[in-house]
């Protein structure tokens, strides 16, 4: 399930593996994954629009309470850190809200938190699922998050965090067939995040890359 795994010929060829990765590159070409969840809400995190980034509004993105993308310890004292954490946390709701509704597009909210080389990627990662008539659901908490800011001016970002897949799965939307990660497959993916902040003060998503078993216990 992890996110930009799935961006290889072998992982596009690969039926019985969970396809679950956050959109981007990956050091694991056995398997895809899927990246961050939430809690089932159908209203946006209020966070996300105190962010402190910036007045502009925020896109209003609703998860299916079957799929539980929860965000574990998502916080920084920084308040530019902070920033940065929670229009993360959203462009990677709007993935899965855009796999879940099958918008092979990404649409409006994925744009919104995106840059165009950023959405370019997502959306090689959204269709490894609507090409296969794939949906997700189950459980997927995105831990240990960690940010970095970059240049004197801190416009752009580094974040790194994990995803446990264990309790994560896809669903045939025809045959309803569920699959999860083969056994013997490390669930857990660690995440290297990329970001830059636009002129709206926006945080928006550059580029992901995952690495399966990447994350330290």
């Amino acid at each position: 399930m992890a996110r930009r795994t799935l961006t290889t010929a072998a992982a596009f060829a690969t039926t019985a593996t969970l396809l679950l990765t956050a959109c981007g590159g990956s050091n694991d070409s056995s398997s895809g994954d899927i990246k961050g969840a939430d809690t089932g809400s159908s209203t946006p995190s209020a966070s996300a629009s105190a962010s402190g980034t910036s007045n502009v509004k925020r896109p209003e993105i609703t998860l299916p309470k079957n799929f539980e993308l929860t965000f574990q310890d998502w916080t920084s004292s920084d308040p530019v850190e902070q920033a940065v954490l929670n229009d993360a946390r959203e462009q990677l709701r709007a993935g899965y809200a855009a796999i879940i509704a099958s918008e092979p597009d990404g649409g409006e909210a994925l744009a919104f938190y995106d840059t165009s080389s950023g959405l370019s990627q997502d959306r090689q990662w959204i269709k490894t699922y609507t090409d296969k008539n794939l949906t997700v659901f189950g459980k997927l908490p995105a831990f240990d998050a960690k940010t970095t800011l970059l240049g004197d001016n801190k416009t752009r970002a580094a974040l790194t965090y994990c995803t446990d897949e264990s309790k994560a799965y896809t669903r045939d939307r025809k045959t309803s067939k569920v699959e999860g990660n083969p056994a013997g497959t490390n669930p857990e993916v660690f995440y290297t995040v990329t970001l830059r902040k636009n002129a709206k003060g926006v945080w928006q998503n550059v580029s992901t890359q995952s690495t399966r078993g990447g994350c330290q216990s």
